[in-house]
């Protein structure tokens, strides 16, 4: 589970930084949607494509953020605990592969935990946390700062899956790139080779990447992660609606919808999709379309790897591996890679 990047800069050593958006655009009703013409016209290429899809990324509002918070302390949810082991049990070896004095870029930073946890040991110069959920995003560093003030720490509010522009307030030194929870499985793999390389390429060669990764184990085991028994992760799912609501003016009825979370064993993928209970028709800024009982809008994939095929991915993208740190069960991967010199 688990982001244009026009930016304002704040001349304070604690800076908060957000996107700038294009003015607002009027729905039908004569009110204000808060979507750009780019974004509408994103979304809208989704919802009419013959298999609709949205982009992961609009699952991420403030209370997506908040639901998927929640997801990580269900029992069937076992990324986070077991992610969160590896750095209990391996913390110092970590840190010492890293070493002190980054500076430390958590992507997808929600409420920052699992970067703040690692301070201790990370000691970094600087800590930027990027998410594209500002709002929660900004609760978080607020307290985060009252419990290390003598760290730097930037806040960025912006979509990095297409691009990522570091401001000039961002160290170059030592630029640790930290990408925790497998979010790295929401790109197919040659995206995520991509999306690799666009983090290379803001580094310099005493930069590095500290990534967690997902790894294949029993299809119900993860069938069980994605579609839990006490239904938050559909409640996630279901909410990517009436974010599009709010962001599009749309008009989907969040009740005519269900979740399906599932393993595809041939793609190697967890995918996510919200199928219609029944035939309907939804608008939203500029466009409709009808949906039959059954069809179903895809709105996450989250791929698998194994310890093998991930490292070999990561030297595609220009990072040679330095460290892989595994639980006992081989579920899940935290490795440490190093730029590759240019």
């Amino acid at each position: 589970m688990t982001m244009s990047t026009t930016q304002q800069q704040s001349s304070s050593p604690h800076q908060a930084i957000r996107s700038s958006d294009v003015p607002a655009v009027t729905d039908k009703a004569g009110g204000k949607t808060s979507a750009t013409p780019a974004t509408i016209a994103e979304v809208a290429k989704g919802l009419l494509a013959p298999q609709a899809w949205t982009s992961p990324k609009y699952l991420y509002d403030a209370l997506g953020s908040k639901l998927f918070e929640a997801i990580c302390g269900l029992d069937e949810y076992y990324p986070t605990r077991t992610e969160a082991a590896i750095f209990a049990r391996h913390g110092a070896d970590i840190a010492h592969a890293v070493g002190p004095g980054s500076t430390l870029i958590d992507l997808g930073a929600g409420n920052c935990a699992k970067a703040a946890s690692l301070f201790p040991l990370l000691h970094p110069a600087q800590y930027v946390a990027v998410d594209i959920s500002y709002d929660f995003l900004s609760e978080s560093l607020a307290s985060l700062r009252q419990r290390f003030p003598h760290i730097e720490m930037t806040g960025l509010g912006l979509d990095f899956s297409s691009g990522l522009t570091l401001p000039a307030s961002v160290r170059d030194a030592q630029r640790l790139f930290f990408y925790p929870g497998s979010s790295i499985g929401n790109f197919a793999p040659e995206q995520a080779i991509a999306f690799l390389r666009r983090l290379r390429a803001n580094s310099d060669s005493d930069g590095g990447l500290l990534i967690g990764v997902d790894l294949i184990k029993d299809s119900a085991v993860l069938d069980a992660a994605y579609d839990d028994a006490l239904g938050v992760t559909a409640a996630f799912n279901l909410n990517l609606l009436r974010h599009l609501n709010l962001l599009l003016g749309a008009d989907f009825d969040v009740r005519q919808w269900r979740h399906h979370g599932f393993f595809n064993a041939d793609l190697g993928r967890v995918e996510m999709h919200l199928e219609a209970r029944c035939e309907q028709v939804v608008h939203w800024q500029g466009g409709q379309r009808r949906f039959a009982k059954g069809e179903r809008i895809h709105t996450e994939d989250s791929y698998k790897y194994t310890r093998a095929g991930f490292v070999g991915l990561l030297e595609q993208a220009g990072y040679r591996t330095a460290r892989v740190w595994m639980d006992e069960r081989e579920w899940f991967a935290v490795i440490h890679a190093r730029a590759m010199p240019d």
